[in-house]
C-alpha cells in the first residue's frame, strides 16, 4: 500500500480572512500617512513664516523701519494700463522680495518691465513699481496693457503648501500678510492720502492715527521703536487661506452692513446670521455677498497689492472667523481674520521673529458688547477711544504695538 501526500492550498475562507486583515492594515495606515504628510506640509509652512520674519528683521537692519503698507509710487495718470503707475497701493510684501531671495523679481519691480514678445500687449513697458495692483485679469489679453510678470507669479516663500490654490483668477496667490491691528477703520488703502499722493483733510488723518494700531500701518511709517508693547507681544503677520471660489466664509467677503454697522458695539459678529447652519465653515446661499467684488478679488488673490483682504489681517475676530465688510466693495474696510488649512487655528509671526500656532479658541473678549477703537459717529463704545486697551481680549491685545497692554496669559 502506498500513501500518496497530497499538497495542500489556501482555502477561500482562509484567503478572504487575509485580504480582510490586509484591508484593515491598509485602513489603519493611510490616514497615518496623510497625517504625516500634512504635518511635514505645516512644518514648511511654518519655515516660510519664519523667512518672511527674517525678511523684515533684515529690511529693518538695512533701512531702520519697516516696509510700508500701501507705499509705492503716483501720477495723475491712467493706473492700469502701460506704462501705469500703483499708485500708493503696494504690500509690504513687494519691500520684502530682495530679502526672500527673490532679487530676479525685484529686479524687475525696481525697473522699467517690457512686455516679452509673443504676449498680448508685447514691446509695452511699465514704469518701476508696477501698474495699479488692483487692476482685473482681462487686462492680460488688453493690447494696451499685456501681463505684468512680477506681481502674477506665484512665489513659493509666499505660499502655504496645505493651500491647494492654484492659477487665475488669483493674479500672484499669497498666504501670508501683515497685521494692522484691532481696529478696520481708516486702514484701508488710501488712508492717509490717495492716489495723486494728496493728503487727506486732517480730521480724516487723525481717525487714521487713532485707528492703525498694529504693527504695520497703512501709509504710515512703522519702526520697531513704535512698538511699545514689545516685539515678542505684538504681531508683524499671519497665514491665511486663499480662496477656492467655493463660499468658504474665510475666503469670500460678505456685505455685513445689512444687519449692522461694523464700527458700531457689537458689529463683529454682523455676519454671524448669514452662516450655513448645516455647513458652519461655509457662506448660506441666501447670504449678501459683495456684489461689487470681482471674481479675481477674494481672499489671498494679489500678493502685491496692499488691501486687507489680499494682504493682511486684524486680531479682531479669532482665527479662521468669517470675512465681513462694511460695504459692497473688496476694497472697503472688512474684518479679516488669519486662517489655514491646518487643524484648529493659524500660524502667526511675533515682531521679534518667533512663530507660534494660534488656536481658534484664544480669548478674544466681549466680541457681541464692544466696539473697535476708532472716532467714527456710530462708536458708541465709552471704553473704544482713542488710546484704549485692546476690547478684544488677549487677542486683540497681540494685535496692538503701542496700547501697554500686559500679556499675562499664555498663547
Amino acid at each position: 500500500m502506498f500513501r500518496r501526500k497530497l499538497d495542500r492550498g489556501f482555502t477561500l475562507v482562509e484567503l478572504l480572512v487575509v485580504i480582510a486583515i490586509i484591508g484593515v492594515l491598509v485602513g489603519l495606515l493611510l490616514p497615518a500617512v496623510q497625517a504625516a504628510r500634512e504635518a511635514a506640509r505645516r512644518m514648511s509652512c511654518s519655515n516660510n513664516v519664519k523667512q518672511i520674519g527674517l525678511a523684515m528683521h533684515n529690511y529693518h537692519s538695512a533701512f531702520n523701519q519697516l516696509p510700508t503698507q500701501a507705499g509705492g509710487t503716483y501720477t495723475v495718470s491712467r493706473r492700469e494700463y502701460a506704462p501705469g503707475q500703483n499708485s500708493l497701493e503696494l504690500s509690504a510684501l513687494v519691500g520684502l522680495t530682495p530679502f526672500l531671495e527673490q532679487q530676479a523679481i525685484w529686479e524687475q519691480l525696481s525697473n522699467p518691465y517690457q512686455v516679452p514678445a509673443g504676449l498680448p500687449g508685447a514691446g509695452n513697458v511699465y514704469s518701476p513699481m508696477g501698474p495699479y495692483p488692483g487692476r482685473t485679469f482681462d487686462k492680460l489679453t488688453n493690447g494696451q496693457a499685456g501681463p505684468y510678470n512680477p506681481f502674477e507669479s506665484d512665489l513659493q516663500t509666499f505660499r502655504c503648501p496645505s493651500d491647494p490654490g492654484v492659477g487665475l483668477p488669483a493674479m500672484g496667490r499669497t498666504n501670508y500678510g501683515v497685521c494692522l491691528g484691532d481696529s478696520i477703520v481708516q486702514t484701508n488703502a488710501a488712508a492717509v492720502m490717495d492716489h495723486k499722493g494728496v493728503p487727506h483733510d486732517s480730521d480724516t488723518v487723525a481717525s487714521a492715527r487713532a485707528s492703525n494700531r498694529g504693527f504695520f500701518k497703512c501709509q504710515m511709517k512703522s519702526d520697531f521703536r513704535s512698538v511699545l508693547d514689545g516685539l515678542s507681544n505684538t504681531i508683524a503677520m499671519g497665514e491665511f487661506i486663499t480662496d477656492l471660489g467655493d463660499d468658504d466664509k474665510r475666503g469670500r467677503h460678505l456685505n455685513g452692513s445689512s444687519t449692522r454697522n461694523l464700527k458700531s458695539p457689537g458689529g463683529a459678529l454682523a455676519c454671524v446670521p448669514f452662516i450655513d447652519s448645516e455647513r458652519p465653515q461655509f457662506w448660506d446661499p441666501s447670504a449678501p455677498f459683495a456684489a461689487n467684488a470681482n471674481i479675481d478679488n477674494r481672499r489671498g488673490y494679489r500678493w502685491a497689492w496692499c488691501i486687507p483682504i489680499h494682504s493682511g489681517i486684524y486680531t479682531v475676530l479669532p482665527p479662521n472667523r468669517e470675512l465681513c465688510f462694511t460695504q459692497n466693495w473688496h476694497q472697503s474696510e472688512g474684518i479679516c481674520p488669519p486662517s489655514s488649512r491646518h487643524q484648529g487655528g493659524a500660524h502667526i509671526l511675533m515682531g521679534d521673529g518667533a512663530v507660534k500656532f494660534i488656536t481658534d479658541s484664544i480669548e478674544a473678549g466681549d466680541l457681541a458688547g464692544r466696539a473697535m477703537v476708532s472716532t467714527a459717529a456710530v462708536n458708541t463704545d465709552p471704553l473704544s477711544a482713542a488710546g484704549a486697551a485692546s476690547p478684544f481680549g488677549l487677542w486683540g491685545s497681540l494685535g496692538t504695538a503701542a496700547s501697554r497692554e500686559v500679556i499675562d496669559e499664555d498663547f
